[in-house]
C-alpha cells in the first residue's frame, strides 16, 4: 500500500496532505526517515510512526458536521495562539480532522472526520465536489456582475470562475449572493468577489457535495448519518 494512502486508512490526513506530511520529515518507517513518496509500506509487517507516535488503520470512523463559528481556524493547532474548531468538539478517543480548510474570519459547514479516503474523495480536484456559500458584499450586485463570476475573471494565480451564482436579497449597500465553486483555492470566494468589486463582509459555507448545513446551530454540531455518508462517496468525479 503506498504510504500516502496508509496514513489516510489511519486517519491522518486526507492522501494530499499525506504527501505534505511524507516530505517534510515527520514520518519514519522502521526506524527510517522517509522523504519519497512513492514508498509503500506493509500494514501487517512495517512499524509507521508519525510525529513519532506509532500509528495503525482506523477501526471506527466518525464523521461530524460542524457550524463553524468566525474567528477559529480549522487546524488541531496554530503557531499564533489562536482558537481551534477542536475546542468546539467533544474529547474524542478518536484523531480528527478538517476536510479542506474554512478561512479564520468564514463561517458555516465543516466536515471532520478520521477517514482518510473520503477526505480525499472530497478535497482532489478530479473530483470536482461542488462547495455552496453564501456570501454578503458591498454594494449592489447586478446580473452583469453574476454572470462575470460565472464566466471568469483573472486572479493573480490565474484564471478562475464561479460554477454558479446568483442573487440572493440586496438591502442598503449590501447584497447577498450564492455563489458555487468546484476549486478549493485559498481565500477563492473573497478574492473572486473582490475582483468583480464587491468585497466580502461575511461568508457562511452551507454545502459541502450533498452534504447541507441545515438548520444546525452556529458553533453546533452533529454526527452525519450513514445516508449522507454514502452521498459523499457518491458525489461524481468530474
Amino acid at each position: 500500500m503506498r504510504l500516502n494512502k496508509y496514513l489516510a486508512s489511519c486517519g491522518i490526513a486526507s492522501r494530499r496532505k499525506a504527501d505534505l506530511i511524507i516530505s517534510s520529515g515527520r514520518v519514519v518507517v522502521n526506524s527510517i526517515t522517509i522523504y519519497d513518496l512513492g514508498i509503500s509500506v506493509d500494514e501487517l509487517k512495517d512499524k509507521v510512526d508519525v510525529d513519532g507516535k506509532r500509528i495503525s488503520p482506523v477501526g471506527n470512523k466518525v464523521y461530524l458536521l460542524l457550524n463553524k463559528l468566525p474567528g477559529y481556524v480549522t487546524t488541531r493547532s496554530d503557531p499564533q495562539g489562536r482558537r481551534t474548531v477542536f475546542y468546539l468538539l467533544p474529547n474524542m478517543k478518536e484523531r480528527l480532522f478538517s476536510v479542506g480548510r474554512l478561512d479564520y474570519d468564514a463561517a458555516g459547514l465543516l466536515l471532520l472526520t478520521n477517514d482518510g479516503e473520503l477526505a480525499n474523495r472530497l478535497t482532489h480536484p478530479g473530483y470536482e465536489v461542488p462547495k455552496t456559500y453564501r456570501a454578503w458584499v458591498e454594494g449592489s450586485v447586478s446580473q452583469d456582475s453574476l454572470q462575470q463570476l460565472t464566466q471568469g475573471v483573472t486572479l493573480e494565480d490565474g484564471p478562475a470562475k464561479a460554477e454558479a451564482a446568483s442573487l440572493i436579497r440586496k438591502a442598503a449597500g449590501e447584497s447577498v449572493i450564492e455563489i458555487v465553486l468546484k476549486e478549493g483555492r485559498k481565500r477563492e470566494v473573497k478574492r473572486l468577489c473582490q475582483a468583480i468589486g464587491h468585497p466580502v463582509r461575511r461568508l457562511l459555507r452551507i454545502g459541502l457535495g450533498s452534504l447541507k448545513l441545515g438548520d444546525l446551530e452556529p458553533g453546533k454540531w452533529r454526527k452525519l448519518s450513514s445516508r449522507e455518508v454514502q452521498g459523499l462517496y457518491r458525489s461524481p468525479k468530474g
